[in-house]
């Protein structure tokens, strides 16, 4: 599992990303649970997900809308397959709007980034 806590702050919300090798749905939920075995993630607002398995495409929201197809699109362009990338935020009292799509986007790929270093 490679997490990189703390990537990106926006009024005084903060984004943590991370992922590791997931096979399936039910892999998924057990890197979820694993993830939330920190405490810092369990108290977080939003652990949106996604990952394309041999079945095809899986996300998970977790209440932010449309974050887990964000994080599958880039999954898809980069053909990374049975790889969660988990993306974690921490509400800080102030909406986002269309920004916090940037900032899904922003940390999947310095995730990636730091994967292939």
């Amino acid at each position: 599992m490679l997490i990189l806590p703390d990537i990106i702050r926006d009024r005084g919300s903060r984004y943590a990303v991370s992922g590791g090798p997931c096979a399936d749905e039910s892999a998924a939920a057990e890197f979820i649970k694993d993830l939330k075995r920190n405490k810092k993630f369990a108290k977080a607002t939003h652990n949106s997900w996604g990952l394309i398995t041999d079945d095809g495409p899986v996300k998970n929201d977790d209440g932010e809308s449309g974050a887990g197809l964000v994080i599958l699109r880039i999954l898809e362009r980069e053909g990374l397959r049975g790889h969660i990338v988990v993306v974690t935020r921490w509400y800080g009292g102030k909406h986002l709007g269309g920004d916090r799509f940037r900032h899904v986007q922003d940390a999947v790929r310095l995730y990636l980034e730091a994967r292939r270093a």
